[in-house]
């Protein structure tokens, strides 16, 4: 996915739109970093295709508004499970 840098942005867009998932789920399943998944999402996609660019960002802003849920549920397994509850 290191070729065409155009091509991996929109269909970096197109994953994440699908699946609602989170910019670290998209670096992971690419094999990209996470700087690379924000630097093709939020400066190269507005260029290349703004309509898609402004579908993920929807999405993001989603997760980045439940991103202080997902970190207390996880740091209360952590803890459940230090416990042994």
């Amino acid at each position: 996915m290191k070729g065409n840098i155009e091509e991996r942005a929109c269909t970096l867009a197109a994953y994440i739109i699908e699946n609602r998932a989170t910019v670290r789920a998209a670096a992971k399943k690419f094999d990209i970093s996470k700087s690379t998944v924000h630097k093709d999402l939020q400066d190269r996609l507005p260029g290349i295709n703004r309509a898609l660019y402004l579908q993920v960002k929807e999405v993001l802003e989603e997760n980045k508004a439940q991103r202080h849920i997902r970190g207390g549920i996880a740091t209360q397994k952590k803890y459940k499970s230090i416990r042994g509850l």
